[in-house]
C-alpha cells in the first residue's frame, strides 16, 4: 500500500495533521456504509468544497431497511461492508480528511468478551491507515446498552494501543462530562482526547465557549490536557427546539475562540415524521446527505465556510 497522505496525530490540546496544527471540522456521515460508492463521490466532493476535514461514520450502524454494520454479532468482520469502510478511509486520505470509526455497544454487539473482539477485528482491518481515530463506545454513560465501565473502557483502550499504538482512541460522553468523570477519562481510560455530546436546546450554543474554557482549565488542574472535540452537538430534527443558521455559528465560533480541538455539523432523522424524513445521515442508501439537509443547514454551512476557509 503507497504512504499515507493524511496523518493525525495530537500536540498539547490540539489536533495534527501532518504535523501541523488543524480544527476538525466535520460532518455527521454516520450511515455511510450503506451509500452507493456514486453517493460518496458526490458527498466527498460537497465535504471538500464546504471546508470540512472530517466525517464520522459508524462501523455498526443498523441500517433502516438492512443491516449496514462492518461487523457481525460475533465481532468477526462482514467482507464487503468491511472493505468499504476501507474504500471510504483510503479515499479519505487521499482528500485529507479525518474519519471517526465509531462503535455503539449493545448494537448487534451481545457481551463484553464479542465486543473487544470487534474492536480488535476493526484496528487490526484499518491499521495501515493513519487518517482515522476510533470512539470505542458512542455515550458510553449513557444506562442503557450502550453504557461501558470505565474497567471495561481501560481494558479497550490498552488492547487497541498494545496493536496499533499511533493509533488515537476516544469514547463519547452522551453529556458535559463531570470533574470527576473527566479524571477518570484521563486517568483510568486514558483516552487520547474527549468528546462530550453538550445538550440540545436553545441555551446550548451561547455556552459552548465558557464550557470548553471550564474542560481545558480542569484538565490543567488535573495534570494532563487533551483536546476537547464536539463531536455530536445539537441537531435539527431532535426535538421541538429547532436550531436555525445563528445557533450553529455561535456554537462554532465559541468552540474555536475558547480552543476547542473539533467540531462536527451533526444532523440526522427529522423527528415527528411518520418516516423520520429527511434521514439525512442515518440513512444514506436511497439519497445522499447533501441532496437531504435542509435549507437552513445549507446557509449554515455556507456561512460557517467562508469563516473556516479564512481563518
Amino acid at each position: 500500500m503507497p504512504a499515507a497522505k493524511t496523518r493525525l496525530g495530537i500536540r498539547g490540546s490540539q489536533f495534527t495533521i501532518n504535523g501541523d496544527p488543524v480544527f476538525l471540522y466535520g460532518i455527521s456521515y454516520y450511515a455511510g456504509l450503506g451509500a452507493p460508492e456514486k453517493f460518496i463521490r458526490q458527498d466527498l466532493a460537497d465535504i471538500k468544497k464546504y471546508g470540512f476535514n472530517w466525517i464520522r461514520i459508524w462501523a455498526n450502524w443498523p441500517g433502516s431497511d438492512s443491516n449496514i454494520s462492518a461487523i457481525d454479532h460475533q465481532g468477526n468482520a462482514r467482507a464487503i461492508l468491511m472493505n468499504k469502510l476501507e474504500w471510504i478511509i483510503k479515499r479519505c486520505d487521499r482528500k485529507g480528511i479525518i474519519v471517526d470509526v465509531t462503535l455503539s455497544h449493545g448494537d448487534g454487539i451481545k457481551d463484553q468478551k464479542t465486543y473487544r473482539h470487534a474492536v480488535a477485528t476493526l484496528v487490526t482491518a484499518l491499521k495501515p491507515y493513519q487518517n482515522w481515530y476510533i470512539d470505542l463506545a458512542n455515550e458510553r454513560d449513557i444506562r442503557d446498552k450502550r453504557f461501558v465501565s470505565f474497567e471495561e473502557l481501560e481494558q479497550l483502550c490498552r488492547m487497541v494501543k498494545d496493536r496499533y499504538p499511533r493509533l488515537l482512541v476516544t469514547a463519547s460522553a452522551g453529556n458535559d462530562i463531570s470533574r470527576e468523570d473527566l479524571n477518570r477519562y484521563l486517568r483510568i481510560a486514558r483516552v487520547d482526547f474527549i468528546c462530550p455530546h453538550r445538550p440540545r436546546n436553545a441555551a446550548s450554543a451561547a455556552q459552548t465557549a465558557s464550557k470548553t474554557r471550564e474542560y481545558l482549565a480542569m484538565m490543567k488542574a488535573l495534570g494532563r490536557v487533551v483536546p476537547v472535540n464536539y463531536q455530536e452537538p445539537f441537531r435539527r430534527g431532535y426535538t421541538r427546539w429547532q436550531p436555525g443558521v445563528t445557533d450553529y455559528v455561535t456554537d462554532l465560533q465559541g468552540a474555536l475562540a475558547a480552543g476547542a480541538a473539533g467540531w462536527c455539523f451533526h444532523n440526522g432523522d427529522q423527528g415527528g415524521d411518520p418516516d423520520g424524513m429527511p434521514h439525512r445521515s442515518f440513512d444514506l442508501h436511497r439519497r445522499r446527505l447533501f441532496d437531504q439537509l435542509d435549507p437552513v443547514e445549507m446557509q449554515a454551512i455556507r456561512k460557517i465556510s467562508r469563516q473556516i476557509k479564512t481563518r
